[in-house]
């Protein structure tokens, strides 16, 4: 089993996000034994964005690109090989400013692909793209500073993460997201203190949940 951790917080000390998911890590050691993790932390090392020499690059056949477009995917190739590789991603993401880091949007611009993790046929009529890989889990961990962004909360309609997210998932082979969030960061209160304890405890009965029948497939 092969899980693949982003970690998207630019806080290295003090990331509640990473401590989620050093807990879902714990977890799964703790039940199923070692398992093989992929770490991927764009918080401290953000891939670049994309450019038009990168977009130019995706749409060259393979057989027919320069060393230079090459190298430029180069990065892409990498990204791609540690997704395909996993059966669970772990994306580890800060709520800023209501979305996402820059430097998990920059991860997502480099691994949805065309001909490498979706492809394009205008035959399809109105929906060209169809992913390529298939049958992997996410497990989203996630801090916010205030509360009530969860469908029906006070902030349900300032929650652009969680939706962007989940419309991006089906091209990263994705059939099943399963959030949990941390909530109350910036009061510091007692409703953080339980939310960041509800959180873990939600992340026990996951590594219980997710993994078992992931592991009976690579028995």
């Amino acid at each position: 089993m092969k899980i693949l951790r982003i970690d998207a917080s630019a806080r290295t000390n003090r990331s509640i996000t990473r401590d989620l998911a050093d807990t879902f890590i714990h977890e799964v050691q703790t039940l199923h034994g070692k398992a093989d993790v992929i770490v991927r932390d764009v918080g401290r090392a953000p891939p670049p964005f994309i450019d038009e020499e990168w977009i130019a690059a995706c749409f060259t056949p393979d057989t027919e690109r320069s060393p230079a477009q090459q190298r430029k995917l180069s990065m892409s190739d990498t990204l791609i090989s540690e997704l395909s590789a996993a059966q669970i991603i772990l994306i580890a993401v800060p709520m800023y400013n209501y979305g996402m880091p820059a430097a998990l949007k920059a991860w997502i611009d480099q691994v949805v692909r065309v001909n490498k993790t979706f492809s394009f046929d205008l035959s399809r009529g109105d929906w060209p793209l169809e992913p390529i890989l298939s049958g992997k889990q996410l497990l989203v961990v996630s801090s916010r500073g205030e509360f009530g962004f969860e469908p029906g909360g006070v902030r349900a309609e300032m929650n652009n993460l969680d939706p962007h997210i989940a419309a991006c998932a089906g091209y990263l082979g994705v059939s099943d997201i399963k959030t949990v969030a941390v909530e109350y960061q910036e009061f510091g209160d007692d409703r953080h203190a339980a939310s960041l304890k509800s959180a873990k405890e939600k992340l026990a009965v996951l590594a219980r949940e997710i993994c078992p029948s992931l592991l009976q497939g690579t028995a």
